[in-house]
């Protein structure tokens, strides 16, 4: 901390709906600390075109703490960095960089928001078979949070079809055992399978749309989402008027953020104050 305190931010393009600074902010206050959040956004101006390697500048001269990374920088920014923790490297992705002494460190503590997440809302499900739509950063973690939570076979389904088996190939190395296929055909794996996990942009603001057919979904299955904004996306509209239970992303948003506090300050957040903060700002913004 210097003398202004702790300013951080977070780096990413569309950003501007993110409720990370007001759940930093009001957590910070709470704890008497001096914290400044701001939005590094390089969709909109003054940073419009502005390169991943501009943003961390700016951060750095500016004398952040830290900042966290979303979509779509959360792998590409690894080169930039000096160095990483072990969950990060283990992952290939990095949501928080902690800024000391001229060094930026890469950290992931988005595995352990939905790990959390997952745990609080959707501990009794059957995690024989799940299908994950998405393998890029955010799916990285998301993927071993899901072995972690004892699934049985995950089926990775991306875009990119050589992130799909690259993912697969790591999870089933990492745990030693058969836990990950890369599939094309998302509609037959649903079939088989008992849940849905979704880790793609889709249904954020400047994503619209669903990331799946409609009749895919049956009501015995389970959806869980990523995103937060908004809360209650297409995709788990569609699944709660089917009668299916779904995870809203915002538990698992405010579970990497108290994580990510802990690491820009070396203080404690309480993380249930800040879900109910969190919640507050849901019903603001509805």
């Amino acid at each position: 901390m210097n003398s202004d305190g702790f300013h951080v931010g977070l780096i990413g393009a569309g950003i501007q709906m993110s409720k990370s600074p007001a759940l930093h902010e009001e957590e910070a206050r709470v704890l008497g600390l001096k914290y400044a959040y701001e939005l590094l956004d390089a969709a909109e101006p003054p940073r419009v075109g502005a390169t991943l390697p501009d943003l961390l500048a700016e951060a750095d001269r500016r004398g952040f703490a830290g900042v966290n990374v979303t979509h779509p920088f959360k792998q590409s920014i690894i080169p930039l960095l000096n160095g990483l923790s072990e969950d990060a490297d283990m992952l290939g992705a990095v949501n928080t960089v902690v800024m000391r002494e001229g060094k930026r460190i890469g950290h992931n503590t988005d595995w352990h928001g939905f790990y959390r997440n997952f745990s609080n809302g959707l501990a009794d499900v059957d995690k024989t078979r799940a299908v994950l739509l998405g393998a890029g950063g955010a799916g990285v973690a998301v993927a071993h949070a899901a072995i972690k939570l004892d699934m049985g076979m995950l089926y990775i389904f991306d875009q990119d079809p050589s992130r799909s088996h690259t993912l697969a190939n790591q999870l089933n190395k990492r745990f030693g055992r058969e836990c990950a296929q890369a599939i094309t055909d998302v509609g037959a794996a649903l079939e088989q399978s008992s849940g849905l996990i979704h880790a793609t942009p889709m249904g954020m603001k400047g994503h619209p749309g669903l990331p799946i057919e409609p009749q895919w979904l049956q009501p015995r299955h389970w959806v869980a989402d990523i995103v937060y904004m908004p809360l209650m996306t297409e995709l788990l509209s569609l699944a709660r008027a089917k009668g299916c239970r779904v995870l809203p992303g915002g538990g698992m948003t405010v579970f990497q953020a108290a994580a990510a506090f802990h690491l820009f300050t070396g203080v404690e957040p309480d993380a249930d104050r800040m879900s109910r903060y969190f919640e507050v700002l849901c019903r603001q913004s509805a």
